[in-house]
Order: structure tokens, then C-alpha cells, then sequence
């Protein structure tokens, strides 16, 4: 199931947005296709992304893979629970398991997909 209240990137991520500030994760179908997740390597609070640049890195029993931010501006929170508590991204990607968060300027919503349409692309 795909919550409706968020925004995605066509690399599994998704977007909550409060206000100038919002919290990024990935889908419950990117969860899924990388299996139990073992290793997060997060972005720094006060690092500075780009929409599309890759900031981190999840490990898991399959593979390696890499987080991208599908927003541009500056952490400004990272969920260190994640550390030795990663399987919780597995159990629960659109909660307990947000990555980080990003201050963002005015549209920070350009360029990512609705819900019905991430949903036309992990059905494809």
C-alpha cells in the first residue's frame, strides 16, 4: 500500500512535507526488493544535497544500495536510531524507519511523482 499523503522519487524514496522542512525515506516496495537491511550510512546534519545526488548508502543480506535525495537543501535531522536498529526501516519504512530530513526552499515538491503515479511505476 502506498500512502497518499506523500510524494516519490523515481528511486524509491519518499517525501513527507511539513512546512520548509521535509523527511525522506524509502518505499515500502524498495524495502522489499532489498531484503533485510543491515547497514544505513546517513548524511550529516548540516550537509548540504542536491535533488538526484546521492547521499548515503543502505546494505543489505542482497546488496549494496544508494540513498539518493530527491530534494535539495540542508539535513537538518538524521534518524541515528537507525543505527543498530536498522531493520526497522524493513518492518516500517514510512515511520519509525525516515532517514532524514531536509530544510528545502519553495517548491519542494518539483520533480516528484504523486502516489498514482509511483503507483503506475513499481506496477510496470
Amino acid at each position: 500500500m502506498i500512502p497518499e499523503d506523500l510524494y516519490y522519487s523515481e528511486e524509491h524514496e519518499w517525501v513527507r512535507v511539513d512546512d520548509d522542512v521535509v523527511t525522506i525515506g524509502i518505499t515500502d516496495f524498495a524495502q522489499d526488493q532489498l531484503g533485510d537491511i543491515v547497514y544505513v550510512e546517513l548524511p550529516q546534519v548540516g550537509d548540504a544535497v542536491e535533488a538526484g545526488s546521492t547521499v548515503g548508502e543502505l546494505e543489505s543480506t542482497k546488496s549494496v544500495s544508494d540513498i539518493f535525495s530527491p530534494v535539495s537543501g540542508e539535513v537538518v535531522a538524521r534518524n541515528d536510531a537507525l543505527d543498530g536498529g536498522e531493520e526497522v526501516i524493513n518492518s516500517d519504512p514510512y515511520g519509525e524507519g525516515w532517514l532524514f530530513k531536509v530544510r528545502v526552499g519553495d517548491d519542494a515538491t518539483e520533480g516528484l511523482l504523486t502516489p498514482e503515479e509511483y503507483t503506475g511505476l513499481t506496477s510496470a
